[in-house]
């Protein structure tokens, strides 16, 4: 029993007792070498996941989204909290798990919970933990995302959406590092770090009495800003064939690229809904797209976003156009972006064919389309 237990200390999977069955030999083998295997693949995993969320995968030639990940790569090595500020949909979430995972603590777990997703009752229990009876429906102890990050990350989502009782109890386990379960009166410490992430003014909230101005500066250690989409088009070539590529392997296609036209169209639309939506509209092209070349049809962005300037000061009154003088514009700019091509034109602008012809002759646009369109009706 003694050479038992220490060849169990040094590793062994099991021992087995003379005489042995060799059908227990068999069993016990054949565990072992799943265990085995699995182990080979959570650790085959665990790079693959190292490997994706590297900092020489970001994409981004623009100043603003270099700064960000830059200061990501720098912050990665420390322990220190970070607070990352971005729209909806600017990818908030991998940069945390980029650092994470590229971070001393890329063993341990990496933990998400959304502070939007779940009301106050329940964010409570998510983020600590619960005992047993300790509410109705409490029919077990729960582990809290705190207790599970022990080692690793964990990510708020949305703290600025978190309530002031609930901000007075995260003060103190990011001060303190120290909670107890919801029911319960053991005091647990863990060892966690913290990455928040919010798309509110967080100092205007605490302006407004809306969050803790003492909690706003703890896990603010390092802000990071992530640009938007509209502020970056720079990048938006980069990004589309990256969304390109990824649908390829997905869906088993092999779509090699945009048009110009198409490419044309996605830097002048305003993207509201940031990366998530530009990768959104590629997947619908691609499942659209029945050739190798994504067209503009296929983008389906003629929706009143598209051209739509970015906000500024009030103009000049010279500047001021009437109504038809900005249809005009667009309709001549659609039609130079198809080539003149009528028919592709009406399908970006929403109309029929006939529709679009009696504007060419109501705008005056008729000589340079009957130049380059020879079915134009003069």
């Amino acid at each position: 029993m003694d050479s038992a237990l220490e060849a169990m200390k040094l590793g062994a999977y099991d021992y087995i007792t003379k005489p042995f069955d060799l059908d227990e030999v068999q069993i016990i083998a054949e565990r072992a070498a799943e265990r085995s295997r699995l182990i080979d693949e959570n650790k085959y995993l665990r790079s693959e996941l190292i490997a994706q969320f590297g900092f020489d995968n970001v994409i981004g030639l623009s100043p603003e989204a270099q700064q960000a990940y830059v200061l990501a790569a720098k912050v990665a090595d420390s322990s220190a909290s970070v607070l990352i500020l971005g729209e909806t949909g600017t990818g908030k979430e991998y940069l945390a798990r980029s650092i994470h995972y590229q971070s001393p603590r890329a063993k341990g777990p990496f933990v998400k919970v959304s502070c939007a997703a779940l009301p106050e009752s329940l964010l409570e229990s998510e983020l600590f933990g619960h005992e047993k009876g300790a509410f109705t429906g409490a029919i077990a102890r729960r582990l809290g995302r705190f207790e599970l990050a022990d080692g690793g990350t964990l990510f708020h989502d949305e703290i600025g959406d978190t309530t002031p009782a609930t901000q007075v109890k995260l003060l103190r386990v990011l001060q303190e590092k120290q909670f107890e379960r919801v029911g319960g009166s053991e005091t647990l410490s863990v060892d966690v770090r913290v990455i928040a992430a919010t798309n509110r003014n967080l100092k205007e909230a605490i302006a407004e009495k809306a969050f803790r101005e003492d909690l706003y500066y703890r896990p603010n250690v390092v802000t990071i800003n992530l640009p938007p989409l509209r502020d970056r088009t720079v990048d938006i070539p980069e990004l589309v064939h990256h969304f390109i590529n990824k649908c390829n392997r997905d869906t088993g296609k092999k779509i090699e690229g945009i048009s110009p036209e198409g490419m044309d169209m996605l830097q002048q639309y305003s993207w509201p809904g940031n990366i998530r939506e530009l990768e959104n509209c590629i997947e619908r092209a691609v499942i659209l797209c029945q050739g190798r070349m994504i067209l503009p049809q296929h983008l389906l962005l003629s929706d009143g976003l598209l051209n739509t300037p970015k906000p500024t000061a009030t103009a000049p009154a010279t500047e001021l156009k009437t109504l038809q003088e900005v249809e005009k514009e667009h309709v001549a700019r659609i039609l130079k972006h198809c080539g003149n091509n009528q028919t592709r034109a009406a399908s970006i602008l929403g109309i029929d064919r006939k529709t679009l012809r009696n504007k060419i002759r109501e705008f005056g646009l008729g000589t340079e389309i009957a130049a380059t369109d020879p079915d134009h009706e003069k």
